[in-house]
């Protein structure tokens, strides 16, 4: 688990200033991976003090801009923020419950990354969402049923 002095290297070494509501930010994103905007300001507001709805709005895009964070919106649902960067991981979805969990991507040669129709894009990343239902899902509807 980070510290506090581990926080600001973390944005001095990303290039921005070290300031209450990043180092809040950031916190509370590495405490609650895959947290939504609005719970990421309530946290910080519960745990931090106050920070205004644009300067939350603000610090998110800069971390992720800055590549601390990383922003993902599974289809239908709202931004979800995480500090689990660099990796190309993926996500499981639960359609039942909403949880999500983390996923590793391909290992060694990653076969999403390299596009079937030769667009000549340069892939860097590729976001892959599982869908399906939890295991405390299945097993609440497998013993009701």
């Amino acid at each position: 688990m980070p510290t506090s002095s581990d926080y600001e290297r973390m944005v001095r070494g990303a290039g921005l200033r070290v300031t209450r509501p990043r180092l809040a930010v950031l916190s509370v994103v590495h405490d609650h991976p895959h947290a939504d905007t609005h719970s990421v300001l309530a946290l910080v507001r519960r745990d931090f003090g106050e920070v205004s709805h644009q300067a939350g709005y603000d610090v998110l895009r800069d971390l992720t801009d800055a590549g601390l964070i990383r922003r993902f919106q599974p289809s239908g649902s709202v931004a979800r923020y995480e500090a689990r960067v660099g990796d190309n991981h993926h996500h499981l979805v639960c359609r039942s419950c909403g949880a999500i969990a983390d996923v590793d991507g391909a290992v060694g040669d990653a076969p999403c990354l390299t596009p079937p129709d030769g667009s000549g894009y340069e892939i860097n990343d590729a976001e892959v969402i599982y869908w399906g239902r939890c295991p405390e899902c299945v097993a609440a509807s497998t013993s009701s049923g």
